[in-house]
């Protein structure tokens, strides 16, 4: 794949999205970068404090300029935030800039892989069965519609993950137009 293409991972919370992220970069001798670590580095704050201080507008400014600052470089794998989707500006971009792979998670998944995590402020309060569906409701067309790929992250690990998003890059190269759905 061509080096000055981004790779951009999208998907709900708990979809793996670090995780095969770093284990992506490593394989394919790329940078990788969290955007929500990239966003806490730059303002000395952490996510559920610039929701609070700033609430979730605030943030998604913030989350849409490091995205763009982001799809400038090259040789880069990016971790997005959950809700980096919602936002067309952000859609765009990373269209424009790269390839972009969908990790999917049911939402049983999601509330076991969050259920300990106190870190994600729209899990704060509430059911977290009931947020995570309410939010793949709105999202999950836009996770679909932006991808290039599509992976589904359960049941086999990620480094089979990362195997099948490699396997389907190697195949975009040759068909360049192709989005693709891997199971």
């Amino acid at each position: 794949m061509d080096p000055s293409r981004c790779i951009f991972l999208v998907g709900p919370m708990g979809a793996g999205k670090s995780t095969i992220g770093r284990q992506l970069a490593v394989k394919m001798g790329r940078e990788f970068v969290d955007s929500d670590s990239e966003i806490e580095h730059r303002t000395g704050a952490d996510i559920p404090w610039i929701f609070d201080v700033e609430g979730e507008s605030g943030f998604r400014d913030r989350e849409q300029a490091i995205i763009a600052e982001l799809a400038q470089r090259q040789n880069i794998v990016v971790a997005t935030g959950g809700g980096a989707i919602l936002r067309e500006a952000n859609r765009a971009v990373m269209a424009a800039a790269g390839v972009v792979v969908y990790l999917q998670a049911s939402i049983r998944a999601q509330v076991k892989r969050t259920a300990q995590d106190r870190s994600r402020p729209l899990l704060a309060t509430g059911n977290r069965q009931q947020i995570l569906t309410d939010l793949m409701r709105v999202r999950e067309p836009l996770y679909s519609g932006a991808a290039d790929i599509t992976v589904k992250t359960e049941g086999s690990g990620s480094r089979k993950a990362v195997d099948r998003i490699i396997a389907e890059l190697v195949k975009m190269d040759m068909e360049p137009n192709g989005h693709t759905a891997v199971s």
